[in-house]
């Protein structure tokens, strides 16, 4: 189960508590790529509504959600909290594209595209301010025991909804709880909503509203083949993709390549891996054999370079500095890569030396690489892992 945090302000808040939903923005861009070969939008702007889809395309029914109320002075908010807690009803986030008929627009004061239902499961009137969540560090022994994944987004800018891991949710859920004196919000059979000027949760006396707004299902596929047969960079349709469907049972290669039979515990993108601009495209946490199995996956929509190896040996020193610790597991790094049709050349050969110089010198710390082409097959993505290991002693 992963717990995402959904940035709002106090007017987007109460009608995601009174309607039940949590959504990210997407400026004043309608969507005209969905399920669509084609865009007139141009290449950033479409890579930045892509990347808000990857986000929204890692939730999964059942998972948590937690609103952070941003800083509003006007309205005397002079610093973010964070409230809690609700689930997700359903898997992924939906479109509600960005035109007139856009559910609750004029009322939100914004776009808000991209969008999740979701349902109370422990709600606390107060919330836990950023510096309390963030910055103080009594009774932390570690610095790997800090919210890094809120931090790393406080640094690199704003992402309007960021997955924060296990046990980082299990500390900020327990922060809130401590908050509220461990007593709970019960507003069965009332709506939900925020009073902006205690800055608390509270109980409408009126029955529960219905969310009644379009809820478009968002497909990617053919956007991404037509970049893909035309040459062009597709790595954060690759990433949606790849957070959509994992584990779905709708892609059986990509199932059987990467997960062979695992079970997801959590799924992160775009995971932050140092105060740099290093990020995981996608890393699921995974159950295999009785055996915690975090997995790190670098994406390229090219062909592999012997260069990848670099980032992926960043990311095995950080899990194993900031990750593990906390949460002790496995790591099975996996690189992601356009298919090579020629590989008897000495560019393959130096790749392949490369991925054996990885694994001899990081035996003792993670499991051997693995490297895994993508190509399109009868309208979908074809995963294939390539066997390529040489044995050391």
């Amino acid at each position: 189960m992963t717990t995402h945090v959904f940035i709002v302000d106090s007017t987007t808040f109460k009608l995601h508590l009174e309607y039940l939903f949590a959504g990210t923005g997407a400026k004043d861009n309608k969507i005209d790529f969905n399920n669509h070969q084609d865009t007139s939008l141009h290449a950033t702007t479409e890579n930045m509504l892509i990347g808000m889809i990857a986000d929204g395309s890692r939730v999964r029914g059942g998972d948590q959600i937690i609103f952070y109320l941003q800083q509003e002075f006007s309205k005397k908010i002079f610093e973010g909290k964070f409230f809690g807690i609700f689930k997700a009803q359903n898997n992924w986030s939906f479109l509600d594209n960005n035109d007139r008929q856009q559910y609750l627009k004029n009322e939100l004061e914004k776009s808000l595209t991209f969008r999740t239902l979701i349902e109370p499961y422990k709600i606390y009137t107060e919330g836990v301010a950023e510096w309390e969540a963030l910055d103080e560090i009594k009774n932390m022994t570690s610095p790997n025991q800090m919210l890094w994944s809120l931090i790393y987004r406080k640094l690199k800018g704003n992402r309007g909804n960021t997955m924060i891991t296990i046990y980082e949710a299990e500390r900020l859920t327990q922060l809130i709880r401590n908050k509220n004196n461990r007593t709970e919000l019960n507003c069965r059979n009332k709506t939900l909503s925020f009073d902006a000027t205690t800055q608390k949760l509270i109980c409408l006396n009126e029955r529960p509203k219905t969310y009644a707004g379009r809820q478009e299902e968002i497909n990617l596929l053919p956007r991404l083949i037509t970049k893909y047969q035309a040459g062009n960079s597709f790595e954060t349709h690759l990433q949606g993709y790849i957070a959509k469907n994992l584990g779905e049972g709708v892609n059986r290669s990509l199932d059987k390549t990467i997960l062979n039979g695992a079970e997801i515990e959590w799924l992160g993108n775009e995971v932050s891996c140092g105060v740099g601009m290093q990020r995981i495209d996608i890393m699921p946490s995974v159950m295999k054999n009785n055996q915690r199995v975090v997995v790190p996956i670098e994406l390229k929509a090219v062909e592999a370079d012997e260069r990848n190896i670099i980032q992926i040996q960043r990311y095995v020193d950080w899990i194993e500095q900031y990750y593990i610790p906390n949460r002790q597991s496995d790591i099975e790094p996996i690189l992601v890569a356009k298919k090579i049709e020629n590989k008897q050349t000495s560019i393959y050969q130096r790749l392949i030396d490369s991925f054996n110089r990885f694994n001899q010198a990081n035996q003792r710390r993670c499991h051997t690489l693995k490297f895994i082409e993508f190509s399109v097959n009868n309208g979908d993505l074809l995963f294939e892992v390539v066997n390529y290991c040489k044995k050391f002693s």
